[in-house]
């Protein structure tokens, strides 16, 4: 029996209106949440792991071509201060540092102001000594081989050209596509380089195009081992300049399937 001083206990009801806010309210946390998580993780593989980069000039033809865009690996030779954005670390030199080798394709910090981004092939390491004479590499003393591969006139550089196609072979036996336009040019007759210790010697495929170690006026020289950003490793994307890489509209007509996904050595 029921006294006046006993109270029925009724469980609190939440209002019904109330529900749907805050579902609300963290349904727009989550995505957030999710946004900054995203752009925590490219970041980290960005400075990490794979950067991307595309080609604005010709130095590397018939190689990388204006319009490509790759990867590059930024774990192949270690990390310095110029593997962060803006190189913005509190320490020189690398860690974690491996050499490149002979033939690789490296993105590097122009020496001249430590900030512009190039892209060339590593001819010369630490003690070489580099030397063109008539157009033809010589490495410590031994002329690179290389082989015709076509002449023919085409439209390089932005003119039409005489240009001749050889594959030229590294001592290791690795071997590119280089390509030779000009017989004239000053570059093609340099006095002997000895590259210094922990640098790098560089130099473009398209050699009467590009401004490299052999330029005393490039700002590149010899390219201190800490100015190394990375390997480049694939081609994931390239269009044949008529269309930006956000025009998704005029992809199917500026594409270049045929580069897709071409590994670099």
């Amino acid at each position: 029996m029921s006294t006046d001083t006993e109270q029925e206990q009724k469980p609190e009801v939440t209002a019904p209106s109330d529900l749907p806010q805050v579902a609300h309210k963290e349904s727009w946390l989550e995505i957030v949440k999710t946004i900054v998580y995203a752009l925590l993780i490219a970041a980290v593989v960005r400075t990490f792991v794979f950067q991307p980069f595309n080609i604005p000039s010709g130095s590397m033809e018939d190689t990388l071509l204006v319009g490509d865009y790759l990867f590059v690996s930024k774990t192949a030779y270690g990390y310095s201060k110029h593997s962060f954005p803006f190189s913005l670390a509190p320490f020189s030199g690398r860690v974690f540092g491996s050499d490149p080798e002979r033939g690789d394709i490296v993105v590097f910090k122009l020496p001249a102001d430590n900030s512009t981004d190039y892209i060339k092939r590593v001819i010369g390491l630490p003690g070489d000594r580099i030397q063109v004479t008539n157009g033809v590499v010589y490495l410590n003393g031994e002329a690179l081989h290389r082989d015709q591969i076509s002449a023919s006139v085409e439209f390089l550089d932005g003119m039409e050209k005489y240009v001749v196609h050889y594959r030229e072979t590294l001592p290791s036996g690795r071997s590119y596509e280089v390509l030779a336009s000009a017989p004239d040019n000053p570059l093609n007759n340099t006095d002997v380089f000895v590259v210094p210790e922990g640098h790098y010697f560089m130099m473009g495929d398209n050699r009467d195009n590009s401004a490299d170690s052999r330029s005393p006026s490039s700002g590149v020289r010899y390219v201190p081992a800490e100015n190394l950003v990375g390997k480049a490793e694939i081609i994931f994307f390239s269009t044949d300049g008529s269309a930006h890489i956000w025009e998704i509209w005029q992809w199917p007509f500026a594409i270049r399937y045929s580069r897709l996904g071409n590994l670099l050595g």
